[in-house]
This record gives C-alpha cells, structure tokens and sequence, in this order.
C-alpha cells in the first residue's frame, strides 16, 4: 500500500512529465527539429503579414498570458500542498463542538433529491460524531421534510425583497439572517452547501477541527465529483477541473495567504455567524452588493473583510 506522500510523489512526478512532452511536442522546448505546430521554415511576421497585423498577432498573443497568475497558483499548490492527505483525525472531542448550522440552498425543483441527501448527510454527519448540529433547508418551494428534530425547513416568501435587489440564492441566504427568522448565536457556525452536495465523514471531521481551531472564520472545503453513477461523461469531465482548481489555486490562496485572491466556490464554504453580522452588515447581504448580485460566492469576496487571519481551507 503506497503511502500518501508516495502517492504525492508520483503525482508530482507525472505532472511535471505532462507539461514537458506538452511544450516539447508544440516547440515551447526546442530539443527537436520540428514540432507538430511549429512550422519547418521560421518566418519574419513584420515581412509575413506587415506591421498592422503583425502587431494585432502579436497582442493577441499576450492576451494568453492572463490567466498566467492562477496556473502559476495551480501548479504551486499541486505541487507544494499534499494531493493525497491521510484520513482526518479529530483533534477534539466532538461534544465539545460549537452548533454547526448545514445550511442547504435549493429552488425545490427536486425534493426527492433533497430528501435523500439531507438523510445521507445527517447520517454521515452522526457517523462523524458530531451532536451539537443542524440542517436546514433552505428553498422558494416547500418540500415537505419528514418532521425532526434535527432538521428545518424555511421556505423563502414569493414577496420576499433584499434591500438591494439581491436574487436567486443570494436572496434565500439573506432570508435566512433575517432577525426573524435567524435562530443562531454570534458563536455558532454554517455551513453553506448545494442540494446536490454531500458530505463526507472525513469532510466533517475536517469541519470539526476547523470550527474547533478558532483561528478563521471562514473556511473553504474540497467538492470531488462522479463519486457515484456517472450519468454524462462530457459535463462531468468538464467538471473535474473545477477539483483541479479547488486542490491548486483555492488551498493555495488559503494556506498560504487566508485570502480569497482569486475567487472561491459557493458551496462547501463554512462561515461564523459573528462574522458575517458584524463585518459585512453594512450591505444588504452578506452575499449581494448591488442590484445585479446574483453569483453568491464572487460577491462575497467583494464585501467580504480584508483581514489575513479569517481564511483558510478545510481538510477535505
């Protein structure tokens, strides 16, 4: 059994490989005579195409350089972070854990899906031995949840109106901090995820250590995808660079810096309620800024607090 860091290793090693038979294979690394999209002859542009259209070619070749910064972020943490950790081990007593609200955003169209996640994650959230915890559910249709104790439904009123005109999920969110409706302390902690996200045992625990450390107030975990039936092959593999994304640029930018530099994903993003009341309640939501709000996660790291001690990762 190859051991974790062996298993980083490799990955390491494979990576780096990729990226030189790619630069070989173009002519970036000229150990070749010829590469299969570099021409035999070498030509002078300015003579080519004259001095307009060699100048436009030559600006829309450095329009490639950027998205230079987050492949630089990418390969970093690829590389420097540990691509394969060991299973999370908790650091303390689950009892002993602040109340952790999962906070689930959905417009209602699937209930059954709904359903079905918010037992399996109840379930893995129990199986992780966390007690003092609560999901709810958060959607414009009712849904209908089976009654207990552990779980609440809040459906968002059609005539509901932000301040600021926020929709979509940003206004399902701002809902919910409502003084009215909001049932949590300044010293309780949620978790934001999608309908369609499920947790992990290892995914909690790591929630437990985090809120447990106490040094960040807002956390951003790793979402995997095609853990299970693969229904298209085409979107799933389109999707698996956003996990690309989440194990390079986004633990990067966390780790290293606890800051959002570039960006970060709208589920899976675990928050203080302390935090979000008193640095962002000079906007209407602390996920919408304007009347155009509409992506949560890039609004909120608009109003969100510069401060490098409130950021970091989550053990995935």
């Amino acid at each position: 059994m190859l051991t974790s860091k062996t298993k980083h290793y490799l990955h390491c090693c494979l990576f780096v490989q990729v990226i030189f038979v790619f630069e070989i294979f173009t002519g970036g690394i000229k150990l070749l005579e010829g590469a299969a999209f570099v021409p035999a002859e070498e030509i002078n542009p300015w003579v080519q195409y004259g001095y307009l259209w060699a100048f436009v070619l030559y600006l829309l070749r450095l329009v490639t350089f950027l998205p230079l910064p987050q492949v630089l972020f990418n390969f970093v943490g690829l590389t420097y972070y540990n691509a394969f950790p060991d299973k999370v081990v908790l650091k303390a007593s689950p009892i002993l854990s602040p109340f952790i609200c999962i906070r689930v955003v959905t417009r209602g169209d699937f209930p059954q899906l709904v359903k079905n996640n918010v037992n399996r994650n109840m379930n893995k959230c129990l199986d992780a031995g966390l007690e003092n915890f609560l999901i709810e559910v958060v959607t414009d249709k009712s849904i209908g949840l089976d009654k207990h104790r552990r779980v609440r439904e809040v459906v968002v009123p059609p005539d509901y109106r932000t301040k600021s005109g926020a929709l979509f999920k940003a206004r399902a969110l701002q809902y919910c901090l409502e003084d009215k409706v909001n049932l949590l302390s300044p010293n309780d902690w949620i978790v934001h995820l999608d309908e369609e996200t499920l947790l992990t045992e290892n995914s909690v625990k790591g929630i437990l250590n985090f809120v447990g450390d106490g040094k960040h107030q807002f956390g951003q975990g790793l979402i995997t995808y095609a853990n299970e039936e693969v229904v298209n092959w085409i979107t799933t593999l389109a999707d698996s660079f956003r996990v690309t994304d989440d194990m390079g640029k986004l633990k990067l930018q966390f780790l290293m810096f606890h800051k959002p530099l570039f960006s970060w994903k709208g589920s899976f993003v675990v928050t203080q309620v302390s935090q979000i009341k008193s640095n962002l309640d000079t906007v209407d939501s602390f996920l919408s800024v304007d009347n155009d709000s509409i992506h949560s996660s890039c609004c909120l790291i608009d109003s969100a607090p510069n401060d490098t001690n409130l950021y970091c990762t989550i053990y995935y």
